[in-house]
């Protein structure tokens, strides 16, 4: 069977070049004689991995010395708990701004350390929109402002950050990572799952601003402060090892392709291709305030549930898969994170086209 085109929201799809070097490498790694999957995370083969993972990954996002890099687990559904509990340093609170269901969940997992302050909402259009943010509603006293950066299921994204002050930034990039140029500089923490644009599920990245390391609230367990991988290197325990060596591979591949500038540039392409159809089309229409329209995830419907539900099938038969929306808002979705080859996007559109003739 051939590849399908997939746009899953993720686990989503690897490059080519990536799976075909896994493939490769599967069996036996360099002259390890083993696969990664069966090396000691304390063995010189993994540690030369995870070391070239995080230098590429400096390189390629332009990340301060004065920022750690950890490669941890448990998702971003754990960094929703442990942000509070390793930065609720001072005041026990924060300032949310509530993009969608990721950003709700932040913030009732935060409530459960301190308080969570929503500052703003697009809940009123089920977040179809990135809310208006006054400054004057912000805590002064907040120990972090919370953004979701890329809001996956939605579509919508930040075009411009909150001016937050002196309280530290912390942003969930897990699906838009690398897809832009971030100044990183700007936030306290960002972190990212990688399954939606870097890897395989399994490994979390964490980039977090050196000052604000130490102090997690009492009791906090061993393994959810922060300080324990960052004096170890991510190597406290055993880490994700295999997909920590395919997020590898893909910074070596991103860095081939132009590093994340050029990324950046296939990446509008890409969206500008689907949004321009969506714009002039009679059948189908985006679903998101264009301003803050995403790179990665395009969500889009007709006038009816049962069209909607056709066009899944058909598109499904014809290779184009994951395509149904999240259950929380129907009607479809395409992401196209950075291993979406611009003709992925290109075919797509012309299916879509067929599939407005053919239905009118």
């Amino acid at each position: 069977m051939e590849r399908v085109y997939n746009f899953s929201a993720g686990p989503s799809m690897l490059p080519l070049p990536v799976l075909e070097k896994v493939q490769k490498e599967l069996v036996c790694y360099g002259n390890s004689g083993m696969s990664v999957m069966e090396m000691s995370h304390r063995s010189k083969d993994f540690e030369e991995i995870i070391q070239d993972a995080e230098k590429l990954l400096r390189e390629l996002m332009n990340i301060p010395d004065n920022y750690k890099v950890m490669f941890l687990q448990g998702g971003g559904s754990t960094q929703f708990a442990m942000i509070p509990m390793n930065l609720f340093k001072k005041n026990k609170k924060a300032d949310f701004v509530k993009t969608g269901q990721w950003a709700k969940k932040a913030a009732e997992e935060a409530s459960k350390f301190g308080t969570a302050n929503i500052v703003a909402s697009s809940e009123d259009k089920t977040y179809s929109y990135i809310p208006v943010l006054h400054k004057e509603d912000f805590s002064k006293d907040a120990d972090y402002f919370y953004i979701t950066y890329n809001n996956t299921i939605y579509g919508t994204r930040y075009t411009e950050l909150p001016d937050t002050g002196d309280v530290p930034l912390v942003a969930d990039i897990s699906s838009n990572i690398m897809s832009e140029v971030m100044d990183v500089n700007k936030f306290g923490l960002l972190f990212a799952g990688a399954q939606k644009n870097v890897g395989p599920a399994g490994v979390t990245i964490v980039i977090m601003r050196e000052d604000l390391i130490g102090e997690p609230i009492d009791k906090t367990p061993t393994m959810l402060t922060y300080e324990t991988h960052a004096k170890n290197n991510s190597l406290y325990n055993t880490p994700p090892c295999f997909a920590i060596y395919v997020a590898k591979l893909v910074f070596e591949w991103i860095k081939e392709m132009g590093g994340v500038k050029g990324i950046q540039a296939i990446n509008e392409n890409k969206a500008g291709i689907i949004y321009d159809f969506l714009d002039a089309s009679t059948m189908f229409k985006g679903t998101v305030a264009y301003k803050d329209r995403s790179l990665m995830n395009v969500p889009f419907i007709t006038d009816s549930d049962e069209l909607n539900a056709k066009f899944i099938k058909e598109a499904t038969s014809n290779g184009f898969v994951n395509l149904k929306g999240h259950r929380t808002v129907g009607g479809m979705r395409a992401s196209i994170y950075n291993a979406m080859p611009v003709e992925g996007v290109e075919k797509l559109v012309e299916f879509m086209k067929k599939f407005e003739t053919e239905n009118k």
